[in-house]
């Protein structure tokens, strides 16, 4: 594929990286694709979150753009089919892609002049957008807010919503003001370090980091590689990031894993714990800007709209919670800005269940993390 247009590329929001011959706004770094497990790389592709940002007095705007992929797989029209253009708090307008070379027009609505309007893509369609242009007056590009990367797995990607929009991710940033870039990888991220030195490496206000469900079937692990997997998964991230506000949310419920042993004999409720009591021990240790949301209790199971992601109401729920820890944890970070993170340090499991009759599963020991330096900053 060729390098994307530049001429809405100041209006483009969400896309870090540079086009790929698979794909124009991938989500993981295409220079490591070669090391990315090839889920995590298939649902990179997909430009969740990736969206035009604009403020202006034009009636309209006109978006051009060419689509290559009417295969929607899983989530069928929910993975994005529309162009869907919010603002003033509501959704002014959508209109339906097409498949190949389209032109959208897209009222700004009645909103005052210096009201940021977003519009989210058809995603599911693998979208280029060629051009924006404004109709009966003028847009720029809507002013910078602060970097938000949020990582995670199947529902940070906005499974399975009703379209792009109504993700629990994409709520939580128009609702506190951020600057989304999302890492969410469905049916993957497991806390690969190869996805930290990605967080560690790009800019960011704040980082949320929302996984674990699948480390429980898809790639089983035991207590015990979870636990270690996130310790190390922050350790690198704070090489790039040693002072800024991250935010852990454990998994959410899921009726039908909750006290199911995987084939290593780990339920999710065990991964749920491991994952918090990591979070905890690191909080105590001193990591200030370290903050924990427990997921078990943000969604009930009846808002799992196919029992295992949450529908729209569900995605709405998750992101007032997420959206109030996030404005909590910046607010915190810049009115204790001298906060500092101390050296990774030794650490002990600590169940409060027992682990399956295993050799060599007592204890962990020291945790080391590279002193290479993170690449260049995004």
């Amino acid at each position: 594929m060729s390098p994307r247009p530049e001429q809405p590329e100041p209006f483009l929001r969400g896309a870090p990286y540079p086009s790929t011959g698979e794909a124009p706004y991938p989500r993981a770094d295409p220079a490591d694709s070669p090391r990315l497990p090839a889920d995590i790389w298939h649902s990179a592709l997909i430009p969740a979150g990736v969206r035009l940002e604009l403020v202006g007095d034009a009636e309209a705007v006109d978006v051009s753009y060419r689509t290559t992929s009417g295969n929607l797989g899983y989530r069928g029209d929910g993975a994005g089919i529309t162009f869907s253009l919010w603002r003033g708090g509501g959704n002014v307008w959508q209109e339906e892609a097409v498949l190949g070379e389209g032109l959208v027009r897209l009222p700004l609505g009645a909103s005052p002049p210096g009201d940021r309007a977003v519009i989210y893509l058809p995603e599911g369609m693998q979208p280029l957008v060629q051009s924006i242009s404004a109709v009966r007056g003028a847009i720029i590009p809507a002013p910078a807010l602060p970097r938000w990367i949020a990582y995670g797995d199947s529902s940070t990607q906005g499974w399975i919503a009703s379209g792009p929009s109504q993700g629990w991710a994409a709520i939580a940033a128009r609702t506190a003001g951020l600057d989304l870039f999302n890492m969410g990888y469905a049916s993957a991220a497991r806390g690969e370090i190869i996805s930290a030195e990605h967080i560690a490496g790009l800019r960011a206000d704040i980082i949320t980091i929302a996984y674990g469900a699948s480390c429980w079937m898809r790639t089983p692990h035991s207590m015990g590689m979870v636990t270690e997997a996130l310790w190390g998964f922050l350790d690198v991230i704070r090489q790039g990031h040693p002072t800024t506000p991250i935010v852990v949310i454990s998994p959410v419920i899921r009726p039908e894993a909750e006290d199911v042993p995987n084939r290593l004999g780990t339920s999710l409720a065990d991964i749920r714990h491991a994952i918090e009591m990591v979070t905890r021990d690191r909080i105590v240790s001193g990591d200030h800007t370290l903050s924990l949301v427990a997921g078990m209790s943000m969604v009930r199971a009846e808002l799992l709209a196919d029992g295992i992601h949450p529908g729209d109401e569900g995605h709405t729920r998750i992101a007032a919670i997420v959206s109030r820890a996030l404005t909590a944890a910046l607010k915190s970070a810049n009115e204790n800005p001298q906060a500092e993170v101390p050296e990774p340090r030794a650490h002990i499991l600590r169940p409060t269940r027992p682990f399956p009759a295993r050799v060599g599963m007592t204890t962990f020991g020291p945790q080391t993390s590279s002193t290479a330096a993170p690449s260049p900053v995004r």
